[in-house]
């Protein structure tokens, strides 16, 4: 088996969907398993998967283990060469997995690699290289210096901001959204750390990949999107105890022997505690429910009679979408539409679009993640995967995404 795709699911069917179709596209010329562990979901995920993808090996818990001992499920039964840890809200384009491993042969020293994060609105996320968290670094993160300073390398140095975010650089951390770790570097380092819940244990295992005698690195040759919102509100409750804690766990454990160091970072995480929830507490002081103003104006990239089948799902959103036309991919198509995705920033002026769907088929989700990371800001983005139901989206990293589904209607989908 050349490569074992882990996913860990947990209230996210629609997005695993998409998911799970990128996945198969990316696995076409390699032998792949795809082992899913769906950590108790209530969402109908049980059901609703698994007739859908027949060649995905499931696992349900009956309870919520957390991400690292779901994890560690699959992996004991994982027999590829390669493996990789991928979030269920992701979508990796066709050349990735053989891009991937291409890289690590070439590099017998790669323990793990990680890839260009962008999230649903385009925006490259930070968090897909990193640093150790020093004392320094930690503070900055922690105070919330290195987001209001996101370029700065001394005030941003957790994210590794010396490093640009073209071109490939060997990194100290993974994120754990897209791990791909080789299987010598796993029987050495033994998978995730069950202490950890849900947050820091790609830093974990990031660190005891290096100490292994491994190196790490970020491709940002391989774009993949990120829904981001899907994993947890950013200043919720939940949020705030389960990532400070992490934090804190790292520092116990490896800064043992480092009274002072341990001390000051602890200090520093604490403090970072205190700020997320003041800000949490201002976000709800503040909050106001949005209205819109208008009906959003849509458009549509699909052939003629993908349009039409998408048309019939998103009158179910409690969304009222003005569905303005299509948009053709490419040059030879000859049907009615508004013009070429080519022409898409002048369209959007020309009929004052708001939204952009994209439905997989015409267009590939390689073509689709360099569509929305080229015109990042520009629209909302949405995608239907060729043979789901259901559409995506997420144009905002801290918060839940949008599912249209046809017998549903729109929903926030929570985690």
């Amino acid at each position: 088996m050349d490569l074992s795709v882990i996913i860990v699911n947990y209230n996210v069917k629609f997005f695993l969907e998409q998911c799970l179709h990128s996945v198969l596209r990316a696995s076409a010329n390699l032998s792949v398993e795809i082992l899913v562990v769906d950590n108790h979901s209530q969402d109908g995920s049980n059901t609703y998967l698994p007739p859908r993808f027949p060649s995905v090996s499931f696992t349900w818990l009956n309870n919520n283990l957390g991400f690292s001992k779901a994890n560690n499920l699959a992996l004991e039964k994982a027999t590829g060469d390669y493996v990789l840890f991928l979030n269920p809200d992701t979508i990796v384009p066709e050349y990735c997995f053989e891009h991937a491993i291409a890289f690590m042969k070439d590099r017998p020293h790669a323990g793990a690699i990680g890839v260009r994060m962008i999230d649903g609105a385009g925006y490259y996320l930070r968090e897909s290289k990193r640093s150790f968290p020093s004392v320094r670094a930690s503070f900055y993160k922690m105070s919330g210096l290195s987001a209001m300073f996101p370029n700065s390398p001394l005030f941003s140095a957790y994210y590794a901001a010396h490093l640009p975010e073209e071109g490939n650089h060997e990194v100290d951390v993974i994120a754990g959204a897209f791990m791909m770790v080789s299987r010598d570097c796993l029987k050495k380092v033994k998978g995730f750390d069950e202490e950890y819940f849900m947050y820091g244990e790609d830093i974990d295992l990031s660190y005891r990949i290096l100490q292994a005698g491994f190196k790490n690195f970020y491709l940002s040759s391989i774009s993949i999107l990120h829904f981001k919102g899907e994993s947890t509100k950013k200043y919720s409750k939940g949020y705030i105890r389960s990532f400070y804690g992490a934090m804190q766990l790292f520092v116990k454990k490896h800064y043992e022997q480092k009274k002072i160091t341990r001390f000051l970072m602890s200090a520093s995480i604490s403090v970072g505690s205190l700020f997320s929830s003041a800000r949490r507490s201002g976000k709800k002081t503040l909050k106001k429910e949005h209205r819109f103003s208008k009906s959003p104006q849509i458009a549509i990239v699909a052939g003629q009679k993908r349009f039409e089948e998408t048309i019939g799902i998103l009158k179910y959103s409690t969304r009222p979408f003005t569905i303005r036309g299509r948009i053709a991919f490419n040059k030879f198509d000859i049907g009615i539409h508004l013009g070429k995705l080519e022409d898409l920033a002048w369209l959007t002026k020309q009929y004052e679009l708001d939204d952009l769907l994209f439905c997989e088929g015409p267009m590939t989700f390689t073509e689709i993640i360099d569509t929305i990371r080229q015109h990042r800001g520009l629209l909302n983005f949405y995608i239907q995967a060729r043979g789901c139901n259901a559409i995506v989206g997420s144009n905002n990293k801290n918060e839940n995404g949008t599912v249209i589904e046809k017998s549903l209607s729109l929903k926030k989908v929570k985690r």
